[in-house]
């Protein structure tokens, strides 16, 4: 990630790829509930021009885990497909709604991740965020709106975040701009300097991607976020998804330098 300091043309935008979310196998030919299967979408991913991964490790059943067996073997799997690329996974309260639970298991974790997504309006966010932060975990702090961000701006661990994520929900391509703006500038305001990874999902996900691009901010693209390239068909796989935000993000640099 660059400073502020740096010119467009200077910086290379951090791109995130976000190979599946909660989404079921079902919902996408390229999702899959098996990690090997997905460490080698995730490295197409790569080779198209993502420089980290963030995952949602999945049970034998397919759903999201939190359970140190799961976090493990998709860990282990997507560097062993993906070396030396930094892997996140999520922390989302809908896995283990008890916040005491949701500790427990992560304290559990022998192999940990490079960074970890918080969501701070979500109960323990703070409690979480030092647990991971105590384990050597990088923490992402996602922000989706007014509520979390109040939490965030009060929370003693604010300042050891390595980045925000600006998060924007489903929404009209007409507000995602003001949406965002309003956001970043909050965040700027109790962390000038702090990174921030602004994405958006469904209808906002490639408007966001494009804003995050004109703000040279960091964003991320993938099957968790939208089954679809900007011309609304369906996007085959990951690969095509970063494929295509890589060629807008270079496409924005050019244009910046010219």
């Amino acid at each position: 990630m660059g400073g502020d300091s740096l010119d467009r043309s200077d910086r290379r935008m951090l791109l995130q790829a976000c190979i599946n979310g909660a989404r079921s196998a079902t919902e996408h030919p390229a999702l899959s509930a098996d990690a090997a299967l997905s460490a080698a979408d995730a490295a197409r991913a790569v080779a198209a021009g993502a420089t980290e991964i963030h995952v949602h490790p999945k049970d034998a059943a397919g759903r999201d885990s939190l359970a140190a067996a799961d976090v493990g073997r998709w860990l282990r799997a997507l560097r062993s497909a993906c070396p030396e690329v930094p892997i996140g996974v999520t922390t989302g309260a809908w896995i283990e709604p008890d916040v005491e639970r949701r500790l427990a298991a992560i304290s559990e974790w022998t192999d940990l991740p490079d960074f970890a997504s918080v969501n701070w309006h979500e109960a323990g966010a703070d409690d979480v965020a030092e647990l991971l932060l105590s384990r050597g975990v990088g923490v992402e702090a996602g922000i989706w709106d007014a509520t979390g961000l109040e939490a965030w701006t009060q929370s003693p661990v604010r300042s050891r975040c390595t980045r925000v994520l600006i998060e924007l929900p489903d929404e009209a391509v007409e507000v995602v701009r003001r949406h965002a703006e309003g956001l970043i500038a909050h965040v700027r305001l109790d962390e000038p300097n702090i990174p921030i990874l602004l994405h958006g999902e469904l209808r906002s996900a490639w408007p966001a991607f494009t804003l995050a691009v004109e703000l040279e901010l960091d964003s991320r693209i993938g099957l968790e976020d939208t089954l679809s390239l900007p011309d609304g068909r369906t996007a085959p796989d990951n690969a095509t998804l970063v494929r295509t935000a890589s060629g807008i993000a270079f496409a924005g640099r050019r244009d910046a330098a010219s």
